[in-house]
């Protein structure tokens, strides 16, 4: 009897693991000639497409239902979505020139997978999980996954002394700003960190002219550097509350040498700051 119970719960596990190696994705077409609104049975927490190619837009200050999916002309890619119950959906993405479709309806049952497992669980006679542990892992992940994806917001970078220090990319999500930056050492010398700081700049108007300085505090740091060896680059995410700017204001990002003078500020503009990806 205890082979037969054996017997069957392998059958069953290799058929579950099965199941879920051969998901197909269904894949949608898009151009820039027309908008392609996807609407989902629960709002849009977050969007994001693999490739510059293909842009997808949503309502990220007042969750709605539906996105608009855009494309050029380029490589296939891929489209995930996550509402805001941690319903996933994952679709390819396909540039056509005569779209025969241009409205989705995506139901439940189209969802590849919850943002949290099920029996994620704390101690506590199956409550919640603790929300500061859930999201210092949410901010693990996404910014790994900024890390490798190849996206800029534009050439923002300052350079000295064969030291370069540049904005990759900004990006909005939830209540929060990503800077994804990259420090490049292309001397023969290391490079210690002695700090590397975010603030607001205000230029006050009259006679007396002075700046007003505003430190912005990063939330979560991922893959901080404190040293960059000669010809290494590294890439790394600074955290911060949402916010916008006036253009009497720009960000500073201040990057100091340690025990150095190779120091380096670089400005970003309030339409930078307030047009994020």
């Amino acid at each position: 009897m205890k082979k037969i119970i054996l017997v069957i719960s392998l059958i069953l596990f290799f058929t579950t693991v099965k199941a879920q190696q051969q998901i197909n994705l269904d894949t949608i077409y898009a151009n820039n000639n027309k908008n392609v609104a996807l609407f989902f049975p629960n709002p849009i927490r977050q969007g994001i497409t693999g490739s510059d190619n293909f842009v997808f837009t949503y309502n990220r200050d007042q969750e709605q239902y539906f996105g608009l999916l855009q494309a050029i002309p380029g490589n296939d890619s891929n489209l995930l979505i996550i509402n805001n119950n941690g319903a996933i959906f994952s679709y390819i993405v396909k540039y056509k020139e005569t779209l025969n479709k241009l409205n989705y309806f995506i139901p439940d049952s189209a969802s590849i997978g919850n943002e949290t497992p099920m029996n994620k669980a704390n101690e506590n006679n199956g409550n919640s999980f603790d929300s500061f542990d859930y999201k210092i892992n949410y901010y693990e992940r996404f910014c790994s996954y900024l890390i490798n994806r190849r996206q800029r917001i534009g050439k923002l970078k300052k350079r000295k002394d064969a030291i370069v220090l540049k904005i990759e990319n900004i990006v909005f999500d939830k209540a929060e700003l990503y800077f994804v930056i990259t420090i490049e050492n292309k001397s023969s010398l290391d490079y210690d960190v002695n700090f590397l700081n975010l603030s607001i700049q205000t230029r006050k108007k009259g006679k007396k002219k002075s700046l007003q300085e505003l430190c912005l505090e990063p939330i979560f740091k991922y893959n901080v550097p404190s040293k960059i060896k000669e010809k290494q680059t590294i890439k790394f995410v600074y955290v911060v509350s949402k916010f916008s700017i006036s253009d009497e204001r720009l960000v500073l990002l201040d990057l100091n040498e340690d025990n150095g003078e190779r120091n380096i500020k670089l400005k970003i503009a309030d339409k930078t700051i307030n047009n994020p990806n």
